[in-house]
């Protein structure tokens, strides 16, 4: 096996002579360095933190600069985190571009031919944003997960309520809120007239308090009652997490820079703005315009997702076009002799991509520029093609916003639209004239007949 490999390396141009291979697994790690730096040049360690720093020294003796690795769920972080902080070059990889060659397969082998694909430099490495955003990103994700834990006991509130045939999802549009949750610690308490728990709603709920307390007759059963008081409880143990997130995730951001002074612009609707429930309890509009400028098309809690998935900082991808294709919003052509076998879009599990995905779709009514393209689109290609394009265009004008720091605006895209539409008049009245036709406007035609 060694043999062969070192035949395989002289046949091909080494582009990194320092380069090492990491297959990493959950409780074994087989890592490969080039021919000659050790007398063994596969190693296998485990997966303890004693053991990561061995594999660390081990390598600087080796004299390795750069290492590759796949991206093996969670377990390659701690590694990369080590390798990373002691000042190697660490390259994460995407598992199908390091597929390896027809034959037996085995940890150790798989570490060499990584190792053998990054010496000769046909590994790219995987975008990561920085420390300080994988910090908030790790917030943020954990918060999502706590979101859909409390949304799971909600549903087992609905259960035991509707178990004890109280209809109060017939009557409030949400059991937790301010109303909902009064009459659940009423209840819990031990009330059971229905018209006193019905007087416990807010001014604001539009259901007839006949029709609420109608909804709250039903068969009041002990263990019903038990599974009702835990529910509760898990759901508000989980909102008290998610508050105190909210409080680390506003301290975390506060310590980002900022990207521009000027002052948050104000909301284009004209209703006025209410928050949500599951909205965080800091001022997320605020931080995001002060780290990243106006996100356009998008909701803050949407342009959250975003932030904490790519960063600030742009200068990874070359260009808009490289940023679009890294999300997969744009079509993947490929080509073989001579034929054109696939142009769709290349299937990527990104969440920024699907957060992108949900802005464009959030565009069906609104009114701006975002909103026009996406009717535009949907009337020529369909739903799910308007989507995937208008998600397209809303990520080529958020790197250009992030690039240069700039507000978004929209009187750019109304002078592309003006300049289409002449080279459009351009284009009929060169084809009616080679038709021996002349095209007329039909304010100049109006005229004409008024006169």
């Amino acid at each position: 096996m060694t043999k062969r490999r070192e035949k395989r390396a002289n046949r091909s141009t080494v582009v990194e002579p320092d380069a090492a291979g990491i297959d990493i697994g959950a409780e074994e790690i087989f890592v490969a360095v080039p021919p000659g730096r050790d007398e063994e040049c596969v190693r296998k360690f485990s997966s303890f933190t004693s053991d990561l720093v061995a594999l660390a020294e081990w390598l600087e003796r080796c004299q390795v600069r750069t290492v590759a690795m796949e991206s093996t769920g969670v377990y390659w972080i701690p590694l990369f985190q080590l390798l990373e902080a002691r000042g190697l070059e660490v390259y994460l990889v995407n598992a199908r571009h390091i597929k390896n060659v027809p034959g037996r397969k085995s940890d150790a082998s798989d570490c060499q031919w990584i190792q053998f694909l990054h010496s000769v430099g046909l590994l790219n490495a995987s975008f990561r944003p920085p420390e300080e955003i994988c910090a908030v990103r790790a917030l943020w994700r954990h918060r999502g997960s706590l979101l859909q834990m409390a949304s799971e006991h909600v549903q087992h509130i609905q259960k035991s309520l509707s178990q004890m045939n109280l209809q109060v999802h017939h009557v409030l549009s949400d059991i937790t809120g301010f109303s909902g949750q009064a009459i659940l610690d009423a209840i819990l308490e031990g009330e059971r007239d229905p018209v006193v728990l019905a007087h416990l709603c807010n001014a604001r709920i539009k259901s007839p308090r006949e029709k609420v307390a109608r909804a709250l007759q039903g068969d009041y059963r002990p263990e019903h009652l038990f599974t009702l008081k835990q529910s509760l409880d898990a759901y508000r143990y989980y909102k008290k997490l998610i508050a105190e997130l909210d409080r680390e995730t506003a301290r975390l951001m506060q310590t980002l820079p900022s990207a521009t002074d000027h002052p948050v612009p104000a909301r284009t609707k004209h209703t006025v703005y209410q928050r949500q429930g599951n909205d965080p309890v800091f001022d997320l509009r605020s931080e995001l315009y002060r780290i990243a400028t106006d996100v356009p098309g998008i909701s803050a809690i949407t342009a959250q997702v975003i932030l904490t998935e790519i960063g600030p900082d742009v200068q990874r991808f070359r260009n808009a076009s490289a940023f679009a294709s890294w999300l997969g919003l744009c079509p993947e052509k490929r080509v073989s002799g001579g034929k054109v076998l696939s142009c769709k879009t290349r299937k990527v599990k990104n969440r920024a991509a699907i957060a992108l995905r949900m802005g464009a779709n959030s565009q069906c009514r609104a009114k701006g520029y975002f909103g026009e393209f996406f009717r535009r689109m949907r009337a020529k290609l369909g739903p799910a093609q308007a989507i995937t394009a208008t998600a397209h265009k809303i990520a080529r004008v958020l790197y250009h916003v992030l690039l240069t720091k700039q507000p978004y605006t929209e009187t750019l895209f109304h002078q592309y639209d003006a300049q289409a539409q002449q080279r459009a008049e351009r284009r009929l009245r060169k084809q009616a004239a080679s038709l021996g036709f002349q095209i007329i406007p039909n304010n100049a035609l109006n005229r004409s007949v008024e006169g």
